[in-house]
């Protein structure tokens, strides 16, 4: 059966308006950009696989992206900081894995809302500055897992 992707000639996704999906919903999508910018970082760090990988669970956890946020919070623009906001108030239907606090989850997830929505209106120069802001900022925290 064919489906009816939302795909315009040059390949790029057309989602229309963003208001459209909730905070849940660009976490979700926030969630994988923030694992392959995570697993691209680590590829060029000339690691084996099996190390990267140990990193990169490091990395994507949800306390690890609670000092991301908390090292990018001051530079966000209003509108970033509310979808943070949705995204951290956000129910989930399900428990925060045991290895999370319920507020590192919350936190996690506003992140990935703000990936996803930085994604979804094109901004992804502004979610590529930001990430590597957050990476640099927190690289102590990298190195004591090395």
């Amino acid at each position: 059966m064919e489906q009816n992707l939302p795909v315009n000639l040059e390949g790029a996704f057309s989602f229309g308006d963003i208001r459209s999906f909730n905070a849940l919903q660009l976490a979700y999508l926030g969630d994988t950009l923030h694992d392959l910018y995570v697993r691209s970082y680590l590829l060029t760090s000339g690691m084996q696989v099996g190390a990267m990988h140990k990193m990169a669970t490091h990395m994507v956890s949800a306390a690890a992206q609670t000092a991301m946020l908390s090292a990018i919070e001051p530079e966000l623009e209003e509108a970033e900081l509310d979808m943070v906001r949705k995204g951290r108030n956000a129910q989930a239907k399900h428990a925060p894995p045991k290895h999370a606090s319920a507020a590192d989850y919350g936190l996690a997830t506003g992140l990935e809302a703000l990936w996803g929505m930085l994604y979804v209106e094109h901004r992804q120069d502004r979610m590529l500055y930001l990430m590597g802001k957050a990476l640099k900022r927190t690289e102590e925290l990298w190195q004591k897992h090395r």
